[in-house]
């Protein structure tokens, strides 16, 4: 099994951003979480963060190329925003779980939107960084 856990803007600022909201855990240490979980569960894995969608969409159709069985993202605050993503995921076909440390149902109004979700199996949200390695379970799972 080949996983992309796909993070989008501001997620390099893990700790930093708001650690009130979205914990003081960094994204150096969220991704260790990540690969450690990954050598318990036996599956490859590639990690991305970019600031650009341009760049997301890349590696989403790169996932396509590169024969990957599922994606984990978190497309932070692109989630309200981007058509561009929703039609990279729907154009792959790669099963994808969409992860949000907070759960933007219960944030600001224009955070109850997302663009992605009806691109991807599920939704994991509110579940602070574990998220990840439900998302990563319930592909594994599938």
């Amino acid at each position: 099994m080949k996983l992309l856990v796909l993070n989008g803007p501001n997620l390099n600022m893990l700790g930093i951003r708001e650690p009130d909201l979205y914990g003081r855990e960094t994204y150096a240490s969220l991704i260790i979480k990540i690969k450690d979980y990954a050598l318990k569960r036996g599956f490859e894995l590639e990690y991305y963060q970019s600031n650009h969608e341009g760049e997301l969409v890349d590696k989403i159709q790169e996932a396509f190329f590169h024969d990957f069985d599922g994606i984990v993202f978190n497309p932070g605050a692109y989630t309200h925003t981007s058509i561009a993503l929703y039609d990279a995921l729907k154009a792959v076909k790669i099963p994808c779980v969409e992860v949000h440390i907070t759960n933007p149902d219960e944030r600001e109004p224009f955070r109850r939107v997302s663009y992605i979700r009806p691109a991807c199996i599920a939704t994991i949200a509110g579940h602070g960084t574990q998220g990840y390695l439900e998302a990563i379970d319930l592909l594994l799972d599938r």
